[in-house]
């Protein structure tokens, strides 16, 4: 049996503080609260130099000494991770941000960063001894779990909204997996997944409510601090619907910064919502630390309609103890951006993703942003996913015609 040295030591509870032996199958803390992966980060220094990383694959397995799975055998990957990061000259000159990245996470498997969480919960849920798994999702994120169990030949439910994209939808189906369609809301899929889970008992994957597909997404702070050089980027804006990659960013920054990494700076982080749906925006700017349900939410950045996360409380904690912010955007700010990131730069990026550039100009307008600082966006899917957010009327030409 190979083994990957994963330096996991135990789970623990950000919220009462309550430990968790490692290997057992767990869902949330007694109290209510998603649980968090601790690793023994002393062990992990005399494990693996940053400088070695750079000879292994390029995929997120790169860093396995920080990721849970202790057996190699039960590692279920389909090439994820080490996405591309790219400077915007032109888009960085329209907003006055000389310095203006995105890290693109459209050209992963399955076209999201859904992939990250679903390769690392998938290879825990085998290494764990899962054979059936359920979870309430908007598309990408049970397209991604599906495709993974399927690879790990794990049994797949899936509750989605009847109004999620017929992509993601289609690829749930074509990897096998049960796919149900709910008329409602992401969290009406929840409530159905929950009694679902109590009657038979299988595993509930649903956001934050396992603990390794936050382990996945923090690899993109990994990749980052990696890409710039063991270094960081100044601000980082995401699309914060569950919120859990700004969580997992958050949480790997600080794992590179304890091991000695990276230095002192700490990038500031900014959950971007839609106005149709921003409970996150709400709880920032009324001073709370956790959110309300936002009522009747709507955006055409389906990823955003997130009503109430779970982890609402931790995606706060980052924000504000990086003194970052979070901001809202349109729905006609989103589509607009969409249209101008592809035109200026030729990134299609998802709807979630535009609302990112949407959010840097409010910023920069602002004055938040500054000139000076060193800006990325977190790009988290591919726009051909969502065909119908560009509209446009194609010019015909006759058989016998010419331009």
């Amino acid at each position: 049996m190979a083994e990957t040295n994963s330096c996991i030591e135990y789970l623990y509870c950000p919220k009462c503080g309550k430990q968790y032996q490692y290997g057992k199958i767990m869902q949330l803390c007694l109290c209510g609260s998603p649980l968090l992966v601790k690793y023994d980060l002393n062990r992990a220094k005399k494990l693996v130099r940053k400088d070695e990383i750079r000879g292994r694959l390029p995929n997120l397995w790169r860093y396995k000494e920080l990721l849970p799975v202790r057996n190699e055998e039960n590692i279920v990957t389909l090439g994820e991770g080490f996405t591309p990061l790219l400077k915007l000259p032109k888009a960085g000159v329209g907003l006055d941000i000389p310095e203006f990245y995105l890290k693109d996470e459209g050209v992963i498997p399955g076209g999201t960063f859904k992939a990250r969480g679903a390769a690392v919960g998938v290879s825990m849920a085998k290494e764990l001894g899962i054979k059936t798994l359920i979870m309430p999702t908007n598309g990408n994120a049970g397209a991604a779990w599906s495709a993974y169990g399927a690879r790990a030949g794990l049994k797949v439910k899936i509750i989605m909204p009847e109004g999620a994209p017929l992509i993601t939808r289609n690829e749930c189906a074509a990897t096998g997996a049960d796919l149900y369609l709910v008329k409602g809301l992401i969290s009406d899929c929840g409530k159905i997944t929950a009694k679902s889970v109590s009657k038979h008992g299988w595993y509930d994957a649903s956001t934050l409510k396992e603990p390794y597909r936050i382990e996945g997404k923090k690899t993109m702070g990994f990749e980052i601090a990696e890409q710039f050089d063991w270094d960081s980027p100044d601000i980082i804006l995401y699309p914060a619907g569950g919120g859990v990659g700004l969580i997992g960013i958050y949480k790997g920054f600080n794992e590179l910064r304890e091991l000695g990494w990276i230095g002192a700076k700490q990038p500031k982080l900014v959950a971007v919502q839609a106005e149709g749906c921003a409970p996150i925006v709400k709880a920032f700017e009324e001073g709370h630390l956790e959110s309300t349900f936002f009522e009747s939410s709507s955006t055409v950045a389906f990823g955003l309609n997130v009503p109430k996360a779970l982890g609402d409380f931790l995606v706060l904690e980052a924000i504000r103890a990086t003194k970052g912010c979070a901001v809202s955007v349109s729905d006609a700010e989103i589509l607009l951006s969409l249209s101008e990131l592809a035109k200026k730069e030729g990134v299609f990026a998802c709807p979630e993703g535009a609302a990112l550039y949407a959010a840097a100009k409010k910023l920069r307008h602002r004055g938040w942003i500054d000139r000076g600082e060193r800006v990325l966006m977190l790009n988290t899917g591919s726009g051909i996913k969502y065909p119908d957010t560009l509209n446009f009327t194609p010019s015909y030409i006759d058989l016998e015609g010419e331009l």
